[in-house]
């Protein structure tokens, strides 16, 4: 690493543990289901599509498939692999099927923001023309592809503006949504039971070659082919057109390190709900729609929107199923929509992964002056979604083609790289996919190659019946598989830092505490984040004493949940939080001031920073403020993330200084004296005066006074009072700082 001339080496410490919020099984289910959940409102009707009646039952051998496929990742993420996925891949398979792993991956998340937002508009645009017939008006009807098209760049574009600015991903957002998907699915199920135990039903026909009825579009380059003729291999055609019901999966190992210990178990319990709940709801939808839905309404009008035809077509009046169908619609929407973000996300974090192993360009990664997000790569993969959507025009069946072909191959890739890790790794894995015979005194994975071989036999099939997909995906992965080369070797042949930056010594530290830092209690946490805005740093050295007083300044390496493994030391600190600590150590040279540099990865901004100071007994932390928010809602953030600690909480305050009018704010985090403004200490003493004329005397002091009137509060919130109380408060607040 270059360095300027004179300049000493620096010690940078570097956090090698994420700092997470742990959550519950339920949640990381819910997280999983937000993704693999939205697929079935789209994937039995693609299948039936080209499949025929018997679709529901390849929807029920892929969704059986996925607990096998679920087990693989499971595997996966017992196995402690550090590196994004380019690296883990290219370390087991090589770096040819790494870049391959890796375009496959991005092609699956490019496509499911389109899919999803499509499949969205559809279902709304059946809606809207159900409701106009019902209501006689057929000038309000909408065109459906065209009307989801329009839909889709809406939902992409805000959700592009949402993450720019910075979005965070809520594990409390994905349960309220998975419960009240849960509620829908319910009602969905019990009405469908009341409604075949009174009409009957229209049996579902088991896939045979007399049942299985191919679309011209299901065989591809097989038309011809005497092989369609094969039992078998049809019904490798039928199942390599369902196994989009599954995607989401690689969502397990996303959340994996968020998973509250014991993490094995809750894992496996996550697992469990996840495959219950795909069950109940993807599988039971496909096979509901062939047994109440009639044929010709079912291929005519509902293919596209399955769940909003069984809405139509259960038992009861018209308008009450019309109610339904809308309840339907909006959490569909909701759901949805939720994985148009999720595919955002995903991208970015693929993509910032990739970087970070050293393939991307670093300029691809520079964040946004104002926000700090990688606005680049956001704006690149919005762009390759918006050019998607437009192409496809609507059609949901091509999208979904083209979605297959990116789930199947990174399952696949996926598989072969925990069979390949299994065998390099000395360390064995806490948990393994069964059926591992030992033959010869060696164990022989051979549950792990029959899945990993069925996921790549489903690809190759899929290679010749998806002409549109794989002349796509196979162009698309070729384009980053080239770019992923050329940019690699590029950077290979670059210096790992400039010459203008400063020379860093890494000292990496797995479990941060003031001892392991070499800090002193009652020391100054300064969060920087953008090295055009370091004046709240200059202001803290210009006021604080660092012989008496420590500073340390601070960085978060924010990561998503996407990937999967661990990060090495090199990747956390990377050229961006470099060049950060080249201008942090200019300025404390400025001041002749000595300050601490330490990063640390972690999701929540806020949450990572407070435990920092929690863990090095800091007892000010200093931020900039923030782009997005007001001071009173910056700390009121950073504040919720204090009560998220465990116990016992430290005293902690905040300062926050505005770049720009050089104000300072400070604010006291939990149970604290408040700030009270003259006025109110003189009323406070007002009353007490009175008070004491009245018979109380020497014996009343001040703070009876504050606790009466306290406690008269509480009792008027629970009264008729609370609105008038509320409205003064609210009137109060509008003029006033928050404390």
């Amino acid at each position: 690493m270059g360095a300027r001339e004179g300049s000493s080496v620096n010690k940078v410490v570097v956090a090698t543990t994420v700092m997470l919020s742990f959550i519950s099984f339920w949640r990381a289910a819910a997280i999983v289901l937000c993704d693999l959940g939205s697929s079935a409102y789209y994937a039995g009707g693609i299948a039936e599509g080209y499949v025929g009646k018997s679709a529901p039952w390849f929807i029920l051998g892929i969704m059986l498939f996925a607990a096998a496929v679920r087990a693989i990742y499971i595997e996966s993420c017992t196995m402690f692999v550090r590196g994004g996925v380019y690296r883990v891949v290219r370390a087991a398979l090589g770096g040819t099927l790494a870049k391959f792993s890796v375009s496959a991956l991005l092609f699956d998340f490019i496509l499911t923001g389109p899919i999803s937002g499509v499949s969205a508009g559809l279902y709304l645009a059946g809606l809207i023309n159900e409701t106009s017939d019902l209501l006689q008006s057929p000038g309000t009807k909408v065109n459906p592809p065209y009307f989801a098209v329009f839909f889709t760049v809406l939902v992409t574009l805000y959700f592009w503006r949402k993450n720019i600015i910075g979005m965070h991903e809520s594990s409390r957002k994905a349960l309220r949504i998975m419960q009240l998907t849960t509620v829908m699915v319910v009602i969905l199920i019990v009405w469908c039971i009341v409604t075949i135990i009174q009409r009957g039903f229209n049996p579902v026909p088991f896939p045979t070659l007399e049942t299985i009825h191919f679309s011209n579009e299901a065989v591809g380059w097989l038309k011809d082919s005497p092989l369609t003729g094969v039992w078998a291999i049809a019904v490798l055609i039928g199942l390599g057109h369902s196994v989009l019901a599954m995607s989401g999966e690689e969502s397990l190992a996303q959340v994996n390190r968020e998973i509250a210990s014991p993490k094995l178990k809750n894992l496996k319990r996550a697992a469990t709900v996840i495959m219950v709940f795909s069950l109940m709801f993807t599988v039971l939808v496909s096979f509901f729609a062939v047994m109440i839905i009639p044929d010709e309404q079912r291929v005519g009008l509902y293919l596209e929107n399955l769940i909003g035809g069984l809405a139509m077509n259960v038992v009861g009046p018209l308008p009450l199923r019309l109610l339904f169908h809308a309840f339907v619609v909006v959490v569909g929407t909701i759901l949805l929509s939720g994985a148009v973000n999720t595919a955002i996300i995903g991208s970015n974090g693929v993509l910032n992964r990739v970087a970070e192993d050293g393939v991307l360009p670093d300029w691809l990664r520079e964040p946004h002056r104002k926000f700090g997000t990688s606005a680049r790569i956001i704006t690149l993969i919005v762009i390759l979604q918006i050019v998607t959507i437009v192409l496809t025009m609507g059609d949901i069946r091509l999208l979904g083609d083209a979605y297959a072909f990116g789930v199947i191959w990174s399952f696949g890739m996926e598989g072969l790289a925990v069979l390949v890790l299994r065998h390099k790794k000395k360390q064995k894995p806490e948990w393994k996919v069964p059926l591992n015979p030992r033959i010869a005194g060696r164990e022989f994975p051979l549950g792990l190659i029959l899945i990993t071989g069925f996921l790549l036999t489903l690809g190759i099939v899929n290679l010749f019946t998806k002409q549109v997909a794989t002349i796509g995906g196979l162009s698309f992965t070729a384009i980053i598989f080239l770019v992923f080369t050329v940019t690699e070797q590029y950077n290979r042949r670059r210096h790992a830092y400039a010459g203008e930056l400063e020379k860093f010594r890494l000292e990496t530290q797995e479990m941060l505490s003031q001892e392991t830092i070499k800090v002193r209690p009652g020391n100054v946490l300064v969060a920087v984040r953008n090295p055009h805005e370091l004046r709240h740093l200059n202001r803290v050295l210009e006021r604080v004493d660092t012989r008496k007083l420590d500073v340390v300044a601070l960085t978060v390496k924010r990561v998503s949940r996407t990937g999967g493994f661990e990060l090495e030391p090199e990747q956390i600190f990377t050229r961006r939080v470099a060049q950060l600590f080249t201008r942090v150590v200019a300025e404390a040279e400025k001041a002749g001031k000595h300050v601490e540099l330490l990063v640390v990865p972690g999701r929540d901004y806020n949450r990572a920073v407070v435990e920092v100071a929690q863990r090095l007994k800091s007892n000010l932390v200093v931020m900039g403020l923030s782009a997005k928010m007001s001071p009173s809602q910056q700390a009121k953030a950073f504040g919720d993330a204090w009560e998220r600690l465990p116990q016992p909480r430290p005293q902690l305050s905040l300062e926050i200084l505005d770049e720009s009018t050089g104000k300072q704010m400070f604010f006291n985090l939990g149970p604290h004296p408040p700030r009270l403004w003259p006025e109110d200490v003189e009323l406070l003493h007002k009353l007490w005066l009175d008070l004491t004329k009245r018979g109380l005397g020497h014996r009343l002091h001040h703070r009876d006074v504050v606790r009466v009137a306290l406690r008269q509060l509480e009792s008027a919130l629970g009264s008729e009072k609370a609105d008038e109380i509320m409205k003064e408060l609210k009137e109060e607040t509008s003029h006033t700082e928050e404390e």
